[in-house]
């Protein structure tokens, strides 16, 4: 879970995840993934630096360039975290439509607590 923690703090800045959009696009250095900010290039480095502690993105070396991109692990995990989350949802939303489809069919009946939180 903390590899979440690390993630979702990360992902809470707006500058990181327009870097995580850009990067998306393909591989960019610094340089690259500064021109849009109006910020320094150290500025830029450090949000990078949050990303890849986050496990987000990595850094490959390629001679003396260093171009960053989208790390596959960490994005899974949030992925899955969030598939969790609208699998329950989906599931609410099941049970909601049966109980108004019952209530449809049987209009005299109210429905109660214990059966629209999908109890019987």
């Amino acid at each position: 879970m903390q590899s979440l923690d690390f993630s979702f703090a990360a992902l809470a800045d707006p500058t990181r995840r327009a870097i995580l959009a850009r990067l998306a696009l393909g591989e960019a250095t610094v340089l690259e993934l500064a021109e849009p900010f109006q910020m320094s290039q150290p500025a830029v480095s450090r949000h990078l630096k949050v990303l890849e502690v986050a496990g987000l993105i990595e850094q490959r070396v390629d001679g003396t360039r260093r171009p960053r991109r989208l790390a596959k692990p960490a994005l899974d995990n949030v992925d899955q975290y969030l598939n969790t989350l609208r699998r329950a949802l989906a599931a609410n939303y099941d049970r909601l439509d049966q109980v108004l489809a019952d209530m449809n069919t049987n209009p005299k009946s109210t429905p109660t607590r214990k059966k629209i939180r999908g109890r019987k």
